[in-house]
């Protein structure tokens, strides 16, 4: 009984000591995303510095510092999981740039989109996979199978929209805006039916039953994604107008479309569709329908509020992300065979760069031939 007593305190010990080192790396985190925004501030007027830079190079000091403490054993105040990213970070990044989008401008740009975003990340995909195939079977990497080439053409044919969000302002360039993060809604989309394809379809005997097939899931998986999250803003805006939260409190209206913003993500994760397209489409539609019905200081807390929480996430991991360029762990793995591990992601990197370039530039020639106003056409400038 004693010897039970004693092995349960030691626990609690233990769990408490971990638990304040929590408390402690919260601390140092949450102190270093403020020192971001200070610095990001003062450092605005510079062209070149905005405050997912300063966060970068922060994250990169502070990494530098933490190896130096912990004699090399780590770089990370806290470790961050997928979970943390997918779950939590990127649906109000996301949300946000849907709801401030400039309607006008990305209708208006919709079929040049979809080129981009569909026709554009296959020819993407095809260049990668096929440069892959060429370079590594040379290298001599490893046993890798065609589903695996095709599997990274996939993946590296992908872009980010998080940090096209950082790097292009809305006011100043509001075609390109629409252009690139439009394209970064789509190509998620796409990606995800390109990957769970090869992973699903028997890749040794591809004829045009398997290519219908694909077109087939594509279609599905956009359309529902889409109309998942059009359906959730129109039930909002219902339900909004028909209750009147307005006229009983703020706090309601307010909380029942960040709760409807985010079922709508948690939604298309639960029936594997794209949360990134449905939460974007769900953010236009409340911005449309939903904050219309709203009393007016719930149009001013709700725009606030969906900017700020967009705006701590995307500093939270460009943050991390300074950090993690230093993870012991996967320098590590480099240090085993630098010469190749440089080369396979100099190679990589080419590639993507050809793979943009072969769909961005005949795809915007294309495009600029169905446009008749030259402020519509997307100049040589802008397609580099």
């Amino acid at each position: 009984m004693g010897f039970e007593l004693g092995s349960v305190l030691m626990n609690l010990g233990m769990f408490s000591t971990s638990d304040h080192s929590s408390v402690v790396s919260m601390n140092l985190f949450v102190a270093l995303l403020c020192a971001c925004i200070v610095l990001g501030h003062l450092l605005e007027e510079y062209r070149w510095m905005n405050e997912s830079i300063t966060a970068l190079a922060l994250g990169l000091c502070t990494g530098i510092i933490i190896l130096l403490t912990t004699r090399g054993k780590s770089s990370h105040i806290l470790v961050f999981s997928e979970d943390l990213f997918f779950i939590y970070l990127l649906p109000p990044i996301i949300f946000n740039a849907g709801f401030q989008v400039k309607k006008k401008q990305f209708f208006r740009n919709f079929m040049t989109i979809m080129l981009f975003g569909a026709i554009g990340t296959l020819i993407s995909f095809g260049i990668i996979s096929l440069g892959a195939i060429h370079f590594f079977k040379k290298m001599k990497i490893g046993s890798l199978d065609i589903g695996d080439y095709l599997a990274l053409g996939a993946i590296f044919s992908a872009t980010d929209s998080v940090c096209t969000l950082q790097v292009l302002n809305q006011d100043e360039t509001p075609l390109l805006y629409s252009l690139v993060f439009g394209e970064g809604v789509v190509n998620d989309a796409t990606s995800v039916v390109l990957f769970n394809a090869i992973q699903s379809f028997d890749l040794s005997h591809i004829d045009s039953s398997i290519a219908l097939q694909f077109i087939g899931n594509f279609l599905y998986l956009f359309i529902t994604s889409t109309m998942l999250g059009v359906i959730a803003g129109l039930l909002s805006a219902y339900i909004i107008k028909k209750l009147y939260f307005g006229r009983h409190s703020t706090d309601r209206e307010v909380a029942i479309m960040i709760l409807m913003a985010y079922l709508s993500y948690m939604l298309a994760e639960l029936f594997y569709l794209s949360a990134i397209l449905t939460v974007f489409f769900c953010g236009i539609v409340m911005s449309h329908y939903t904050w219309h019905n709203v009393t007016e200081s719930s149009r001013v807390t709700t725009k606030h509020a969906f900017a700020t929480l967009s705006f701590v996430a995307e500093i939270f991991i460009f943050l991390y992300v300074g950090m993690d360029a230093l993870d012991i762990e996967k320098w590590r793995f480099v240090s085993d065979s630098p010469g190749k591990s440089i080369g396979v992601s100099s190679i990589l990197l080419g590639l993507v760069l050809v793979g943009r370039a072969a769909f961005v530039f005949p795809l915007s020639f294309l495009s600029n031939l169905t446009k008749k106003s030259s402020s519509e056409k997307i100049e040589l400038k802008q397609q580099v």
